[in-house]
């Protein structure tokens, strides 16, 4: 498998690319068509006990805002997320699962209420500017589409809170789960949210303005020695333990919410209207047929899951692992598989047959894993 990326301006750097590659970045994967630091100079294990010890800065930007404003900009939202939105409050930040008219995932953003006629989502990997321009065409909403120079860069860990009060004030400490506030950085006024794509805590500073990218960088790392702070990016351990899906990875438009464990984010009953609604209500209705779960499986160190492993129970395939690494808390590997309704229960043993051509004994685990 040839190695590396063969970069181009298709390939778009961040606002801190270039703090990133001084601070010793080994690796890149792409999101959004953009950079996406994967990898420093310590090994993912390494990295993973400094991010449940400390604290890290990651550039995230990657995570791009797809900003609706407008008269019908709410409207349009709550066209396309089977979440009632109606009782969000300028400064929350919610959770949205994405549908199509099938009720497939087409994305899992984080939804920024900055005004009651203008949001931003939050992405992950799907072109989800495109989708939200059509529909609003097709609807003939009154809104204007479009995405922002706005470049998250994420402080996280156990430490993030202490560094970043010391940094910003105190207030930040008032900044309740999955809400938003302001800081003064450089001159402007900037949004930090306490979000982050771990468990270990954190916050997300949303940069308006990508030339401020090098200096807000420099003025988080330069307060965070004194904490022992480090580069870092999404850790594969972390995320997997914690029970994090990757869309692309877990999720689809192949899959449904309610498969990924989101069915308490959808309105079935009526009271609003959104793409996919009939779709999810029959899928409610007929019931289950599979759902993620964990996986906790033996054999060693398990390679890289780079294609789906076939998961069975005897000689039958009941899943397939989508992300899986060894766990060094848990001495054994952990993965995240959807599971069969027959064989989901905690504890089912199973066998995972992964592209080593290793066949590891397992069960089936909830999630996170503890």
């Amino acid at each position: 498998m040839a190695e590396g990326l063969n970069f181009s301006r298709r390939l778009r750097r961040t606002p801190y690319t270039s703090s990133a590659e001084k601070a010793g970045v080994t690796g890149f994967s792409i999101v959004n068509h953009m950079l996406l630091p994967k990898a420093y100079r310590r090994s993912v294990e390494e990295d993973y006990w400094h991010l449940r010890e400390h604290v890290q800065i990651w550039d995230v930007a990657c995570q791009r805002q797809v900003q609706i404003q407008g008269r019908d900009a709410a409207r349009l939202v709550q066209w396309m997320t089977p979440r009632d939105i109606s009782r969000a409050k300028v400064g929350d930040c919610l959770y949205l699962p994405i549908t199509d008219d099938t009720g497939g995932l087409i994305n899992d953003p984080v939804l920024l209420k900055l005004a009651e006629d203008r949001f931003w989502l939050s992405i992950a990997d799907s072109d989800l500017l495109l989708f939200a321009k059509g529909l609003a065409l097709g609807r003939g909403f009154e809104v204007s589409i479009d995405e922002p120079d706005v470049s998250p860069l994420a402080v996280q860990g156990p430490k993030a809170e202490q560094l970043l009060a010391e940094l910003f004030g105190a207030h930040i400490r008032d900044i309740g789960f999955f809400k938003f506030g302001w800081i003064d950085v450089l001159g402007t006024r900037q949004l930090i949210a306490r979000s982050g794509y771990s468990r270990q805590g954190g916050f997300e500073i949303y940069l308006q303005g990508g030339h401020l990218g090098a200096g807000l960088w420099d003025m988080i790392w330069q307060a965070g020695l004194a904490h022992d702070i480090a580069p870092g990016c999404p850790n594969l351990i972390e995320r997997i333990e914690g029970g994090l899906f990757s869309y692309g990875n877990e999720m689809t438009r192949e899959t449904t919410p309610f498969e990924i464990g989101l069915q308490k984010f959808c309105s079935l009953d009526g009271s609003i209207d959104y793409l996919g609604r009939a779709a999810l209500q029959h899928a409610a209705a007929a019931g289950l047929s599979r759902q993620i779960r964990g996986v906790l499986f033996d054999g060693g160190p398990c390679p890289t899951c780079a294609a789906p492993w076939p998961v069975h129970v005897g000689d039958k395939q009941v899943g397939q692992v989508t992300s899986a690494i060894w766990s060094p808390r848990l001495k054994r590997n952990v993965g995240l598989s959807l599971i069969n309704r027959a064989f989901w229960d905690a504890g089912q043993q199973v066998t995972v047959h992964s592209t080593d051509g290793a066949i590891r004994s397992g069960e089936v685990s909830g999630l996170p894993f503890s």
